[in-house]
């Protein structure tokens, strides 16, 4: 599989644009607009830099399935979006793009009696990412439509939340959709204690009399 290392995670059900300009992902991109069924694996960085090679990288990642492949004036890109979870087996030689041996991880099945707890994390998540756009601009807005299907939904209100490659890491390797709506409740929590603590230092603050 095609693999493209980068320095963010992509879950399923999640958008991915890129823009290409290193001259061994343009040879991928060249690659893909040939295939008829255009796709290649995303894996997180775990050390080093997106360009030039030679980056560590984690073993587990997402396939992101190509929806569009376009050119401007100023650069080559592609638009995807994040389908089945994998495992690296073995890394192949970069020749001249990232390669790898990977073996999928099966779905998360989706379970009817979590449907409550999915409706309340889909409230939590929401009403966190419009608190969170007071302070800062989200790459993802409070606003964002999820998928009809729950299970694809669960994925797309973890992937949507502004936080950090390791916690977005640790709900990629989710072993069930409990876990994976256990997980994302708890990042809401904290990131909700958070803010408020932030909320509460600012108007306990007091400007020094001249």
């Amino acid at each position: 599989m095609p693999m493209f290392p980068l320095g963010t995670v992509l879950l399923p059900g999640m958008p991915l644009p890129l823009r290409i300009f290193e001259p061994r992902y343009l040879k991928l991109l060249g690659d893909l607009m040939g295939s008829e069924n255009p796709e290649f694996g995303v894996v997180l960085i775990e050390r080093g830099i997106e360009i030039g090679g030679g980056e560590k990288r984690m073993d587990i990642g997402t396939l992101a399935a190509v929806t569009n492949i376009g050119t401007t004036e100023e650069f080559y890109g592609l638009e995807s979006v994040g389908t089945q979870r994998f495992k690296v087996e073995t890394w192949l030689p970069d020749d001249p793009y990232p390669l790898a041996v990977i073996e999928f991880i099966p779905d998360l099945v989706w379970d009817a009696n979590l449907l409550e707890s999915k409706i309340q994390l889909e409230t939590k998540v929401r009403q966190l990412l419009a608190f969170a756009s007071e302070f800062t601009n989200l790459q993802f807005g409070a606003d964002f439509v999820l998928s009809d299907d729950p299970m694809e939904a669960c994925w797309q209100l973890a992937g949507i939340l502004p936080i950090g490659e390791l916690d977005q890491y640790d709900l990629l390797s989710s072993e069930s959709a409990q876990d994976l709506i256990s997980k994302t409740s708890q990042i809401v929590s904290t990131a909700e204690q958070t803010l408020h603590s932030i909320m509460d230092q600012q108007d306990n603050w007091e400007i020094p009399n001249a």
